[in-house]
C-alpha cells in the first residue's frame, strides 16, 4: 500500500526490487515508441487517451480486488497538486521532448529526476544524505553528464527539448515528494488510478482547444495498438509499481531507483532509430549500475 512506512536505507523490501525491474522494463522501452504513435495523432490526444484508459483500468482492477476507491477528503489537495506536478507535467513535457530530441536523450533528461528529488527532499524535507547516497548521487550525475555530453550538438538545435525534458524531471521530482510530505494513506492502485484519471481531463481540454483544423482523424490500426499498449503497461502499470515504490522507500532512494531507466531507454533508441550507443554511452550505463547497488544494498556489516 501506498501508506506503507518508508524503509530504511539499511533494509530494502524485496519488494521494491521486484517492482523497480518492472519499472526498468516497461518505462525504458516506452521512450522510442513516442515518436513512432506522435506521427498520426498530437501529442495532446495520445496522452489523453492514454492516461484515461490506463486510469481506468487501474481503477477497475482495485475494485475487483476489493479496494476501497475513495480519497478521503483531506487528502484531495495533495492529490491534485502531485497530479498537476508529475503526471500532467511529466507527460505533455517528456513527449515533446522526445519528438524534439533523440528519445534515448529526452529519458536521460527527464530522468535527472533523483538529482532533483534528492536536493529537494534535503533542503525542504529534511531526509540525510549519508556518503553513499551522495556517492550514489555523484555517479547518477556523472552518467547524465556522459550521456549528453556527446550529444550537445542536439540540443544545441532544440533547446526547447531540453528545457521541457529537464522540466520534466523537475516536475516528476517535486509531484513525488508532494506525495510524501502529504503521506496519502491510499493504495498504490487507486492512488495511480485517480491520478491518471485526473490528468485526462486537462490533457482532454488541451487535444480539443489545440487540435488543427482536419486533426481529428482515426489512425492507423498499428498506431492505435501502440496507444493501447502504453496505456495498459508502462502508464498503468508503470504508475502503479512507481507509487507503490514511493510508499515503500525515502524519497531520495526511490528517486534512484528508477536510474536505470535511462539506460535500456538508450539501449532501445540505438536498435529502432540508429540513436548512439558507444563506449561514452556504456561507462554511463556502468556509473548508473554503481549508484543504483549504493543506494539500494546495504553495506556488509562485520
Amino acid at each position: 500500500m501506498a501508506s506503507n512506512a518508508p524503509a530504511s536505507h539499511d533494509r530494502i523490501p524485496p519488494r521494491a526490487l521486484w517492482l523497480l525491474a518492472v519499472i526498468t522494463l516497461v518505462w525504458g522501452t516506452n521512450w522510442s515508441l513516442f515518436p513512432v504513435v506522435v506521427r498520426e495523432v498530437s501529442v495532446w490526444t495520445f496522452r489523453a487517451v492514454g492516461v484515461f484508459i490506463a486510469g481506468i483500468t487501474l481503477l477497475a482492477v482495485a475494485r475487483a480486488r476489493g479496494l476501497s476507491l475513495d480519497i478521503p477528503r483531506k487528502h484531495w489537495v495533495t492529490v491534485g497538486l502531485a497530479t498537476a506536478c508529475y503526471l500532467l507535467l511529466w507527460n505533455i513535457a517528456s513527449t515533446y521532448a522526445a519528438i524534439m530530441i533523440p528519445s534515448g536523450q529526452a529519458a536521460v533528461l527527464g530522468f535527472t529526476m533523483p538529482l532533483w528529488a534528492a536536493l529537494i527532499s534535503w533542503a525542504v524535507l529534511g531526509e540525510k544524505l549519508g556518503p553513499r547516497l551522495l556517492l550514489a548521487l555523484a555517479l547518477g550525475a556523472a552518467a547524465v553528464g556522459l550521456l549528453a555530453w556527446r550529444s550537445l550538438g542536439v540540443y544545441a538545435q532544440a533547446p526547447l527539448g531540453v528545457a521541457l525534458g529537464l522540466l520534466a524531471g523537475i516536475g516528476w521530482a517535486v509531484g513525488t515528494l508532494i506525495l510524501k510530505r502529504g503521506n496519502v494513506g491510499v493504495h498504490a492502485l487507486v492512488l495511480s488510478g485517480w491520478q491518471l484519471l485526473i490528468t485526462a481531463v486537462p490533457t482532454a481540454v488541451g487535444a480539443w482547444w489545440l487540435a488543427p483544423a482536419g486533426a481529428w482523424v482515426m489512425p492507423s490500426w498499428f498506431t492505435i495498438a501502440l496507444i493501447a499498449y502504453i496505456a495498459l503497461v508502462p502508464m498503468a502499470i508503470g504508475n502503479a509499481a512507481w507509487f507503490a515504490i514511493v510508499g515503500l522507500l525515502p524519497a531520495s532512494v526511490a528517486g534512484l531507483s528508477a536510474i536505470l531507466v535511462p539506460v535500456v531507454a538508450m539501449v532501445v533508441g540505438a536498435l529502432l532509430h540508429g540513436e548512439p550507443l558507444g563506449p561514452t554511452q556504456w561507462a554511463a550505463m556502468a556509473c548508473c549500475a554503481a549508484a543504483l547497488r549504493l543506494a539500494l544494498v546495504p553495506p556488509a556489516r562485520a
